[in-house]
């Protein structure tokens, strides 16, 4: 009886040990990440920052500075087309369509479309 309890003290003061080993081992490696977190971490943190604020930049002058001019341009030229197409004569007989998508075209036959439409035959 008396070596079981021994035995017992022993177990209990190894495992004793063992758990303050793990528990420095532990506290170690919370040590060496807070580390890291604060000499790699944040440097890369700022160089992303800095990296955001030049992709902004950058987009801002390329829509400034390219696309609107652009769009600018492609409207005036569309403005002035359908002004010569308005003098000439050949936006005023015309009606204007929207559009048919590729999946609307394939579904509709020709026997569907009106005779006025259809082009005179030769």
């Amino acid at each position: 009886m008396g070596a079981v309890r021994d035995l017992l003290i022993i177990f209990l003061a190894l495992t004793s040990i063992v758990v303050w080993v793990l528990l420095g081992i532990l506290i170690w490696q919370i040590w060496r990440l807070t580390r890291l977190v604060q000499q790699e971490l944040k440097p890369m943190i700022a160089d992303t920052k800095e990296t955001i604020a030049t992709v902004r930049g950058t987009a801002q002058f390329m829509s400034e500075n390219v696309v609107a001019p652009v769009i600018q341009t492609s409207s005036k030229m569309a403005g002035y087309r359908r002004a010569m197409q308005a003098l000439v004569g050949n936006g005023s007989a015309r009606k204007a369509t929207p559009p048919r998508s590729a999946a609307a075209s394939a579904f509709t036959s020709s026997e569907s479309t009106p005779s006025s439409q259809t082009p005179p035959s030769a």
